[in-house]
């Protein structure tokens, strides 16, 4: 393979620091999406296994949480579940939209080419942004991750959902998020 790993690049519109991994003129976008106390570097190794005419897109997300450690919103764990910052989810899933928005109009890659996927809170903001805004990606992967009940106010008209494709995978181990998070995003 003869990808490309890019030097981090910053957006200033949606302020989202980003990688990206090309070869080519890439004729297909894919963003990958990592997880809470990860970074742009989490999903790399998947990245640079993609077909080369995919520009690979692995954006940071805008909370710093320590050292390399980094967070698309605030969230606890507590015998109800998982509680989240709503205001600060909000605030990336918008970020998200005009980064790909961005990266589309950089790019002339259009939706029906463009796929949003992440791991755990990175595949909570695949499918917050893929069920919110269906125009900018024909699909979302959400690995080990969930669908927040908190973007139903956003959530796309049904006739807007059917052309998306979505792909949903989990741990059967996970101890933070149990696999019954996969069984109800499926629903």
């Amino acid at each position: 393979m003869n990808h490309l790993s890019e030097p981090m690049r910053l957006d200033p519109q949606p302020g989202l620091a980003y990688k990206t991994i090309a070869s080519g003129k890439p004729e297909a976008l894919l963003l990958l999406l990592h997880g809470v106390g990860g970074n742009e570097s989490q999903l790399e190794s998947l990245a640079l296994q993609q077909d080369l005419r995919i520009l690979s897109v692995l954006p940071r997300a805008p909370l710093t949480f320590g050292p390399a450690n980094f967070g698309w919103f605030e969230v606890s764990f507590g015998p109800q579940g998982p509680a989240i910052n709503p205001d600060q989810a909000e605030e990336s899933r918008r970020q998200l939209v005009r980064l790909v928005g961005n990266l589309q109009r950089e790019t002339g890659i259009d939706a029906e080419r463009t796929v949003v996927a992440g791991f755990s809170q990175g595949g909570i903001m695949s499918a917050s942004l893929g069920l919110t805004r269906p125009d900018l990606v024909v699909g979302f992967g959400l690995m080990s991750g969930r669908i927040l009940p908190e973007i139903a106010p956003e959530l796309a008209p049904p006739g807007d959902l059917r052309r998306l494709s979505g792909f949903i995978s989990h741990g059967l181990q996970d101890n933070k998020l149990p696999v019954l998070w996969a069984d109800r995003a499926d629903a």
